[in-house]
């Protein structure tokens, strides 16, 4: 990697005064316009039973953050393939979007709805854990403003960064307080949800399926992850939309997102 230009290292100079102090966010937003000229950037903190805690955001374009209040927080970051790295407590480091999302992710209705509304065109995240239970993303995206995805040499400054972001994150954010409370079990808590508002039965099998599907799984993927043939996952699907009374996935999209608000 050729080394940072100076005004990137006077940036990063200034990250390191701000720690632990006011400015910190803004100055590490400036120190990635140095680098790799992001168009936007939120910092999200994960906790297990909780929305995620949004700690910074900057854009210049206001359609990228427009919807975040009202469906990523309020519920739909239940079907974000970040909120699954989070769960599993991926290494800490740098992810791309498109490197971590379910095969069918950009047919899914849950991109059509949110994602696509944001305009963005590309994201890398750094994960870093400042505190037990919680999981910090440091989210840089790329969107319709630069009309640009980031180049491959953006993404290996990025990666050349990482161990630098984690250690800057872990210790400026060590202070978020965690969450005691036990992980949710979401499944049946749409169970639950679905039996009490609509009337509706389902097995705990066809609500994995039905949260599987709004994430993006293909059948084949969804297959896997249960360990079932590729059939069987169609007659898991056939059950669960007849037993909802519904026949495509932006009906199921619609019939659970209000119930995912209500629990999260």
């Amino acid at each position: 990697m050729k080394a940072l230009p100076n005004s990137a290292e006077r940036q990063l100079a200034e990250v390191v005064r701000r720690l632990g102090r006011t400015g910190f966010e803004s100055a590490l937003w400036h120190f990635f316009c140095r680098c790799v000229a992001p168009d936007n950037i939120i910092i999200l903190a994960y906790r297990d039973s909780a929305s995620p805690e949004i700690l910074y955001r900057h854009s210049t374009s206001p359609e990228v953050f427009a919807r975040i209040e009202t469906i990523f927080l309020d519920g739909a970051y239940l079907l974000d393939p970040y909120h699954e790295l989070h769960l599993n407590h991926v290494p800490a480091g740098l992810y791309r979007l498109t490197d971590v999302a379910p095969d069918a992710f950009h047919r899914s209705r849950y991109f059509v709805e949110y994602y696509q509304q944001t305009t963005l065109l590309d994201e890398l995240s750094y994960i870093a854990y400042p505190a037990q239970d919680v999981s910090l993303f440091i989210c840089l995206g790329r969107d319709a403003s630069s009309g640009r995805p980031f180049s491959p040499r953006d993404i290996e400054v990025c990666h050349r960064l990482a161990p630098l972001v984690v250690a800057l994150a872990e210790s400026h954010w060590e202070t978020l307080p965690m969450q005691s409370a036990p992980r949710p079990d979401v499944a049946a808590q749409l169970i639950q949800a679905l039996r009490t508002v609509h009337g509706i039965h389902l097995s705990p099998r066809q609500a994995e399926v039905a949260l599987l599907i709004l994430r993006g799984h293909s059948t084949a993927s969804i297959a896997l992850r249960l360990d079932v043939a590729a059939q069987t996952v169609k007659v898991f699907r056939k059950q669960l939309y007849s037993r909802c009374g519904i026949s495509s996935q932006a009906e199921l999209f619609s019939l659970l997102l209000p119930l995912l608000a209500d629990r999260s």
